[in-house]
């Protein structure tokens, strides 16, 4: 199942990317669409932010750990999928180069999958699909975020952790 590249015969390659960490329901979700939208045949990269672009967004993990963590929850999807997990180290990774069909995203990430498209084109490349996700929310009606598990306002299934946080 998981592999360093998505051979040239899959039905559809479908990328999503993010830092990961901490792990959280809308991450799942993420996955899940991608997964679905690459079909039983297709190919799924999950590019994961390094250096940097992950020190940026308050990440103290290792790729190593967060690419764990993700092979652990697909282990329990059962994928017939082909997935290649690699690094990234800027919000493009492999996007402007490789060819994909689509790309995951949520509200939060449009826009970047808006001006990978607009590159892609003017290199002469097929625009991706763009699939949007809505954001998972919390118990109180905000989204889910890894900014609000690591301030410890919700867990990673969006349960509230302080009283303050009711609306």
């Amino acid at each position: 199942m998981f592999k360093n590249s998505c051979p040239m015969f899959s039905m559809m390659k479908v990328c999503i990317g993010g830092t990961f960490n901490p792990f959280h329901r809308g991450h799942k979700q993420l996955i899940d669409t991608a997964l679905k939208t690459a079909g039983k045949n297709g190919c799924l990269f999950i590019g994961i932010t390094t250096g940097n672009l992950a020190e940026k967004k308050g990440d103290t993990s290792s790729f190593e750990q967060r690419k764990k963590e993700i092979e652990t929850y697909l282990h329990t999807q059962k994928t017939t999928q082909t997935i290649d997990i690699q690094p990234i180290h800027d919000k493009y990774g492999p996007t402007l180069e490789e060819d994909f069909d689509a790309i995951i995203v949520s509200p939060a990430t449009r826009q970047t999958a808006e001006e990978i498209n607009q590159v892609r084109i003017k290199k002469k490349k097929k625009p991706m699909q763009i699939i949007e996700i809505p954001f998972i929310l919390a118990d109180d009606g905000r989204s889910i975020s890894s900014t609000r598990i690591r301030k410890q306002e919700i867990n990673r299934d969006g349960r509230l952790l302080k009283k303050s946080n009711f609306i």
